[in-house]
């Protein structure tokens, strides 16, 4: 692994206290990663910026994997590891076929150079984000946890503005599945239940950020409305879908796949 100094900050990425463990929550999910495999279609190299643990990187590319947390490097399984911030990306310009982010832009410090660096490096850009303007939200934030609704307001971009200064020629919607296997905070809009356990709340960024003095009352409501069966009255509408679209995308720029 490659471990570029000048490319890390005084302050510690947030995933080096709340990334542990990331490799047995977070599996990758096979409809998202089709989506992202073909949006990658025919590039040899690829960048893979926010790294993490390595999920939905294309099995038939040489990736290099970056991120700033030594604690995400050390769980992911790939060869070639930099460590170091997509603001500042140690290599030269279109050095590689293409270049992906998956569920990260919205840790950037500063989301416009970071995709400026993102065209500079590569030829294409694959990006998997979450637009906080759609609606309708999660019933988690709408009658638990509203906090969630204002920390990822501070920390999500529109939609338009982050397609709009990646130069994004495509926009694909990704409805979340039921039984989606990744295990951030959506995958769970149908399996309530899961919010209970602490595990699952850690691999959750938000939710892992908000105090525990806020998260465990909520938690607390949730669990009493389950036993009542409060929450299956209001949300029975739920329970007969297979999918909802809740504002994810994946943006396309640089070289058309099509």
């Amino acid at each position: 692994m490659t471990d570029l100094s000048s490319n890390t900050d005084a302050t510690p990425p947030i995933y080096d206290s709340i990334g542990t463990g990331y490799r047995r929550t977070r599996r990758p999910d096979p409809r998202l990663a089709a989506l992202i495999n073909r949006a990658l279609a025919g590039a040899r190299t690829v960048v893979n910026v926010g790294a993490g643990a390595g999920s939905y990187e294309p099995a038939d590319a040489e990736v290099t994997a970056v991120d700033p947390s030594q604690v995400m490097l050390d769980q992911h399984p790939g060869a070639t590891k930099v460590r170091a911030f997509a603001e500042n990306l140690p290599f030269p310009d279109l050095a590689f076929d293409a270049a992906m982010a998956v569920m990260t832009v919205h840790h950037w410090a500063d989301l416009a150079r970071g995709l400026r660096e993102l065209r500079r490096v590569s030829r294409r850009q694959v990006v998997f984000t979450w637009d906080p303007d759609h609606r309708p939200e999660l019933w988690m934030i709408s009658d638990y946890l509203p906090q969630i609704r204002e920390l990822e307001n501070t920390r999500f971009t529109p939609l338009p503005t982050v397609a709009d200064a990646l130069g994004a020629h495509t926009v694909l919607p990704f409805p979340i599945p039921h039984d989606f296997t990744d295990g951030f905070q959506i995958a769970h809009w149908r399996r309530p239940e899961s919010f209970l356990d602490p595990v699952v709340r850690q691999a959750s960024s938000t939710l892992a950020q908000l105090p525990a003095a806020i998260v465990e009352p909520a938690i607390a409501r949730l669990r009493a409305d389950l036993d009542s069966g409060a929450w299956a009255r209001r949300h029975a509408d739920l329970l007969a879908r297979d999918s909802v679209d809740y504002g994810y995308r994946l943006l396309i720029a640089g070289d058309d796949t099509d």
